[in-house]
C-alpha cells in the first residue's frame, strides 16, 4: 500500500514538473517574423533579447543548409553512379 502511495505521488510530480516546463517554454518562444513592416517590435526588444534571437536565427539557417548540402550531395552521388553504367 505504502510502495502505491509513494509511486502515486511520484508520478503525480513528474506530471505537474511537465506541465511546469511547458508553461514555461511557451512564455520563452517569442515568434516574431522581422521586417521592415516589424521593425519597431525589434526595437523595443532588449539587447540580450535581440542577441538571442539573432544568435538562434543563424544556428537554424546553419542547420537548414547542413542538411540542404547533404541532400544536394546524395543526389549528386546517385547521379554519379547512374552515368558510370
Amino acid at each position: 500500500m505504502i510502495i502505491f502511495l509513494f509511486l502515486a505521488i511520484l508520478i503525480s510530480f513528474y506530471i505537474f514538473f511537465i506541465i511546469f516546463r511547458e508553461k514555461k517554454d511557451l512564455k520563452n518562444k517569442k515568434n516574431i517574423s522581422f521586417n521592415k513592416n516589424s521593425f519597431n517590435k525589434w526595437m523595443n526588444l532588449t539587447k540580450k533579447e535581440r542577441y538571442n534571437l539573432t544568435k538562434k536565427d543563424s544556428a537554424t539557417y546553419l542547420n537548414k543548409r547542413k542538411v540542404l548540402l547533404d541532400q544536394i550531395r546524395k543526389e549528386y552521388k546517385i547521379i554519379s553512379k547512374g552515368g558510370k553504367k
